[in-house]
């Protein structure tokens, strides 16, 4: 299965259009929703300084992708799932009288034959127009919203995004910008990773890659595997031969000057897991540093539990739990490429792309500092 990928291409089209009519004071709040393979979430928020308050949020497993591996087309059950799903935020929308709002799918309506009469069918039943992003979209977002994690002492940068269906990695060269200005470089790439952006930011992307296999997709791979520990290591082998065609790949990388920032589920579940919480913190866990050989503690651990054990553990949680050992395969290959003291796991990702995108094309932030 080929990754697919595109570099050097020149500016991406802008994330939003901004009707003329669009000013601050009649705009104030702002929605993004995300349907992914295996999840749909949502956020509304209001600007606030260089950031934005959350003042509702939505998010649900829906398992939109059930399948899909196997048949190509989105099943009738999972698309009764997630309109129901989308009911509700349809729901939150109207009660906060939205205006300004991104709703995008990504993965599995990417793939799914029936991905674009699913969307016409949502816009039916649930009176929302989703669009289907690219990849390269996908990737920007998923950036943009980690901004914030951005350490001034970091030169190379390494954004992984674990989705559903995909895992998108941008590799970025910072040593242009001077040190204070590296979250805010990092924030103005939502206008694109081709060299215009690019020279405006400072930041350089040296190379990205979208992988078409995310917790769900790998999972789906492997499942005819009945051993748990042959399984795990099976998915993290052919997840790392899934990124041989990502440039950096070979490059000797010394850990002086680098960071890899981790946006995901999978990435957070580890994070609590580490910190041993029994209930979910996001004020604990995002921003958190971790090292290869602390996640390779955790890993371990979990694959000790066995599948049962895992089911019972707390700090995985229900709708985790299925899919925590293949997201755990792509970290561990990740790892074993780019072994890091300085890996930040970011509570975050493409709702908070699309909001930050949203927010600035309107001009309603204040400039990261």
């Amino acid at each position: 299965m080929a990754p697919r990928r595109s570099i050097g291409a020149g500016a991406l089209p802008r994330l939003v259009e901004s009707p003329a009519h669009v000013s601050p004071d009649s705009a104030q709040l702002y929605a993004a929703l995300d349907l992914g393979t295996n999840s749909c979430r949502m956020l509304i928020a209001r600007p606030e300084g260089s950031q934005f308050k959350v003042v509702d949020s939505f998010s649900k497993s829906v398992q939109l992708g059930a399948g899909l591996e196997a048949s190509g087309r989105l099943s009738r059950a999972s698309m009764i799932r997630t309109i129901q799903a989308l009911k509700v935020c349809q729901q939150k929308l109207r009660r906060h009288n939205v205006r300004r709002m991104r709703l995008v799918a990504t993965e599995a309506c990417r793939r799914a034959t029936n991905g674009r009469y699913f969307l016409r069918q949502i816009q039916r039943e649930a009176g929302l127009r989703l669009d289907i992003i690219k990849p390269e979209e996908e990737a920007r977002l998923a950036v943009v919203s980690c901004a914030p994690l951005v350490g001034r002492r970091t030169e190379q940068l390494l954004v992984v995004d674990i989705g559903g269906g995909s895992t998108e990695l941008v590799w970025i060269d910072l040593t242009a910008v001077a040190p204070a200005d590296r979250p805010a470089s990092i924030m103005r790439l939502h206008e694109g990773f081709g060299s215009d952006a690019g020279g405006r930011s400072g930041a350089r992307v040296v190379d990205w890659i979208s992988v078409p296999l995310g917790v769900a997709t790998l999972r789906d791979h492997f499942d005819d595997v009945e051993d748990d520990a042959a399984r795990f290591a099976l998915m993290s082998w052919f997840f790392e031969e899934n990124l041989s065609e990502f440039s950096p790949y070979d490059r000797e990388q010394t850990r002086e000057g680098f960071q890899i920032i981790g946006t995901s589920g999978t990435v957070t579940t580890v994070a609590a897991s580490h910190l041993g919480l029994k209930r979910y913190d996001r004020t604990k866990v995002d921003g958190l540093r971790m090292s290869s050989d602390q996640i390779d503690r955790v890993i371990r651990d979990y694959l000790a539990l066995g599948p049962v054990g895992r089911r019972k553990d707390p700090r995985i949680g229900q709708d985790r739990q299925a899919l925590i050992m293949s997201g755990a395969a792509i970290l561990q290959a990740l790892m074993r490429c780019w072994p890091t003291d300085r890996l930040s796991v970011a509570d975050r990702g493409l709702r908070e792309g699309l909001l930050y995108a949203q927010m600035s094309e309107d001009g309603v932030l204040e400039p990261v500092g």
